[in-house]
């Protein structure tokens, strides 16, 4: 019997070994081979000819529309939910299992009431001038890292990029990306910190550090709740793929949404292109997948850091008991995250452990918070409880699903524009006296049901919506 890849003996290389990435080159060479044998709208050089047909703006006119009259985040997710092919809206805005993590990470925030400061003698704007990873930036909130942005939009992380270097925040690059290194270090001269996933193959790790070193990239960011890939079902509902299967239901989906669509069919099809550009995303996401490395431990974090030498945070800490082992190893920076809640159902709400977290470590590490923040208000409480600065995923992405370039710009506007007033009538300056003060500004009560919209808030998105 041989091996159903590369013909070798199975006692070397069985299929199920193969599932498990062991021999990860010869699924790498088969996944090629498939793809290059399925012939779709890319292969044919559509893309070739829709480019020089202008009707991306007569697509887009009425998204355009949507996203001025967009008032908040809420708005921007239905402008996102109306643009994007469903099953890229659905990827964008779903949560793990039953999607209990998901919710309860906005619903937390509903917990902690804001205990302001008459006659503080302030007016607008205020100072929200901080430091992330020693750089100085102009908002202590951010457009986090995430995976395969081209997916939502052709502007894909340039259109980040671009929101980053408008509003003098920091930027995160993940090395999933659609766009390259090199072209996100032209377009932004903003801090900038490049996410890692957990590689088996350290070559490939090396590579990549080398890359983002050369990028001009300030800080390092190893992503360790992604062991395991989550269980998204509306995904598998779906029938998720990358880039999507030409099947009728996803057509009939794709005629619906004629502005991605066109957006879609009209550019060159993305890769991975922090990793290989040579490589389209659908073969290289099987590779990449057989690449996550399960049994990665605290020796391997101490080679990598060994490896990157700057600034690193590691992402993905809920345990105090965690957060001072990382302390240890060597990281300058506590990443508290759930990975967007899309990773271990009933993980906890990264608001409610920030606190430990702190205290665990002390004033002197440097803390970031991402998860559930969908208000201007939830970046304030979170500063005040302990996070140096947060980090947004879901906003952002409405916004980049939404209108590109315009929607990220706007998404974190709203927000920016939503902290100066949380700030303001809180009654604190800025956000160091906003940091130094916040633990007797923000006091917790007692759920109760009008915490929480009314009964039309899960068409606007509340909790993530509903399948």
């Amino acid at each position: 019997p041989t091996c159903w890849f590369c013909c070798l003996p199975s006692a070397n290389h069985s299929f199920s070994c193969i599932s498990l990435g062991a021999h990860s080159a010869c699924t790498f060479q088969y996944i090629e081979y498939s793809v290059t044998m399925v012939i779709n709208p890319h292969k044919l050089g559509v893309h070739k000819v829709l480019q020089h047909i202008p009707l991306n703006k007569v697509f887009d006119a009425p998204a355009k529309a949507r996203l001025a009259k967009a008032v908040n985040i809420a708005d921007l997710r239905l402008c996102a939910k109306q643009r994007a092919h469903k099953m890229v809206f659905d990827y964008l805005d779903s949560g793990a299992d039953d999607e209990i993590s998901l919710r309860r990470g906005k619903d937390a925030y509903s917990e902690l009431e804001m205990h302001y400061h008459i006659l503080a003698g302030l007016k607008p704007p205020l100072d929200m001038r901080t430091k992330i990873f020693g750089c100085d930036v102009k908002l202590p909130f951010f457009a986090c890292p995430t995976a395969g942005n081209r997916m939502f939009h052709w502007e894909g992380e340039t259109a980040a990029a671009k929101a980053a270097e408008h509003h003098g925040s920091l930027y995160g690059l993940s090395s999933l990306a659609t766009t390259g290194i090199t072209e996100i270090g032209e377009i932004c001269k903003q801090p900038k910190v490049f996410q890692l996933y957990v590689w088996k193959d350290r070559e490939l790790v090396k590579e990549v550090l080398a890359k983002a070193k050369e990028g001009g990239f300030n800080a390092l960011a190893l992503t360790v709740d992604f062991t395991w890939y989550g269980n998204r079902e509306r995904d598998i509902r779906n029938d998720f793929s990358i880039p999507p299967k030409y099947t009728i239901n996803q057509m009939i989906e794709a005629i619906k949404k004629p502005a991605w669509t066109y957006d879609f069919l009209s550019h060159e099809p993305y890769t991975y292109a922090c990793i290989n550009t040579d490589v389209p995303a659908d073969s290289l996401a099987a590779f990449v997948n057989s690449q996550i490395a399960p049994e990665f431990d605290w020796k391997d974090a101490e080679w990598l850091l060994g490896e990157w030498g700057g600034p690193a945070a590691v992402k993905g800490v809920v345990r105090p008991d965690d957060a001072i082992r990382a302390v240890e190893t060597g990281f300058s920076t506590m990443w508290v995250s759930n990975h967007g809640a899309r990773q271990l159902e009933t993980s906890p709400a990264t608001i409610d452990v920030l606190p430990s977290i702190r205290e665990a470590v002390g004033p002197d590490v440097e803390i970031i918070m991402d998860g559930g923040v969908q208000r201007g208000t939830d970046i304030c409480k979170a500063l005040a409880l302990g996070a140096d600065s947060v980090g947004v995923g879901k906003p952002y992405l409405y916004g980049l699903a939404a209108g590109g370039t315009d929607g990220v710009i706007k998404a974190l506007e709203i927000l920016r524009v939503e902290l100066d007033r949380a700030m303001g009538l809180l009654g604190v300056a800025n956000v160091d006296d906003l940091k130094k003060r916040g633990p007797g500004l923000i006091k917790r009560r007692h759920a109760s049901s009008r915490d929480y919209p009314d009964r039309y808030a899960y068409e606007r998105g509340y909790g993530g919506g509903v399948i």
